[in-house]
């Protein structure tokens, strides 16, 4: 009987010791962390900043240029805002926010070559300057420069896909990235 006692005493402390930490939770929420102001954006047409004319050295050899990449990226941006639902895209003059943006390299990096020393596996690399704009009072928000998406994809054996296929895995990525950064706190 002592023993059952003890055991209710310890579980009845224990109870009343741990339920404020339990309601505390981890503090994770699904919620966006922008600010309650803004509750559209517009995302202006990425400019397309690759220097095509560079030379090309050990360095920057794997850098090339992919005709309309700055309208795919303005598309996959906008796409994802739509699909996130915590910032509505809206027309310049009426939105809250304005993303900025620039494509500064498109790289198509080899990773793995085969047995006949052709490559077998490539990395893909969208890289971009962006920044964000309070458009009322004109003031800026935040910027990242060099903001990367990615994918990498094998260009033979069973798992082969096709590059424009690939790229399109990289916009996804690149758009994911963007959208995640601009809800988060700042």
């Amino acid at each position: 009987m002592k023993n059952h006692l003890s055991l209710k005493v310890f579980l009845s402390l224990f109870a009343v010791c741990c339920l404020p930490f339990t309601g505390a939770g981890c503090g994770y929420t699904t919620r966006s962390m922008v600010n309650t102001k803004y509750r559209t954006i517009y995302v202006t047409p990425f400019v397309n900043k690759i220097n095509i004319t560079s030379e090309v050295d050990t360095g920057n050899k794997y850098r090339i240029y992919r005709p309309m990449i700055e309208s795919d990226i303005t598309t996959h941006v906008n796409n994802k805002f739509y699909f996130d639902g915590n910032l509505r895209p809206a027309k310049d003059s009426s939105a809250d926010l304005i993303l900025k943006g620039e494509v500064v390299e498109f790289r198509k990096d080899p990773l793995r070559y085969d047995a006949n020393d052709n490559v077998a596996e490539y990395r893909i690399n969208l890289v971009v300057n962006i920044s964000l704009w309070d458009r009322r009072e004109n003031k800026l928000l935040w910027q990242e420069n060099g903001f990367t998406g990615d994918t990498s994809y094998f260009a033979s054996g069973p798992q082969q896909k096709p590059e424009d296929t690939a790229v399109v895995d990289a916009l996804k990525d690149l758009s994911r990235r963007i959208v995640e950064r601009t809800v988060e706190q700042w």
